[in-house]
């Protein structure tokens, strides 16, 4: 960012992609530059390697933040917050259908060690997140889960999305309580007016901006919608 001057500020706000489970989702260090205070989102499993990033990055992880319900998000959040001895925060509480199944999730899909667990907070729209001089805002985006949210920090243009939307792709919504509906209108109705140099860190895939997806995503850019 630059300040009225032209000059480069230090952004409040660093990231860090930490690639795990088989499905290669991106579980997210957070943190804040001015105290090395942070949060991880959605330790899907593998959290051996999200150690490792926590120590390279020599950040103390105050809470962790889940985007949504489904296995590789949130199947490792119980046993990192044990570890860690962080709250969990998210989702809205509507994903307690899908987090009331999360051991029956592991043994489908083969992950092992898959804990159900109770966020310390329920999340939905309106509320903030905060770790050390940070606070994100949270915006509940319903369509791939019902209770998926969102967290945005405007003033350093980055936004932790989930399945929500990705590079030239959006979230499934054919599991149960999907809603293609609600997922186009949580794209463009809520994230897409937060402005185009929006960088987003989705769930899977490499990050993207709000502006390149409304211009050319395939499901839900300005055209596809039908928009001139």
């Amino acid at each position: 960012m630059t300040n009225a001057s032209g000059e480069t500020e230090k952004s409040p706000i660093q990231a860090a992609l930490i690639p795990v489970t088989p499905f290669q989702q991106n579980c997210s260090l957070l943190w804040c530059t001015d105290t090395m205070r942070g949060a991880v989102t959605d330790p899907g499993g593998d959290l051996e390697l999200v150690g490792e990033a926590i120590r390279e990055k020599s950040v103390t992880v105050e809470k962790i933040l889940i985007t949504h319900g489904h296995l590789d998000h949130a199947g490792g959040a119980r046993d990192l917050a044990d570890k860690l001895g962080v709250p969990v925060e998210g989702p809205h509480e509507d994903d307690i259908f899908w987090i009331s199944q999360m051991e029956e999730q592991s043994h489908r899909f083969g992950f092992a060690g898959a804990k159900v667990f109770e966020p310390d907070r329920w999340l939905t729209d309106g509320d903030t997140v905060t770790f050390g001089n940070v606070s994100m805002d949270v915006i509940h985006c319903p369509g791939h889960t019902p209770g998926h949210v969102v967290f945005i920090h405007e003033g350093a243009g980055l936004a932790v999305v989930g399945d929500v939307l990705f590079q030239g792709s959006i979230g499934r919504t054919d599991f149960p309580k999907g809603n293609h509906d609600d997922l186009i209108t949580s794209i463009r109705k809520k994230l897409f007016p937060l402005g185009d140099d929006i960088t987003f860190i989705p769930g899977h895939g490499p990050p993207s901006t709000f502006g390149r997806e409304r211009l050319s995503n395939p499901y839900v850019s300005d055209i596809a919608v039908g928009l001139p």
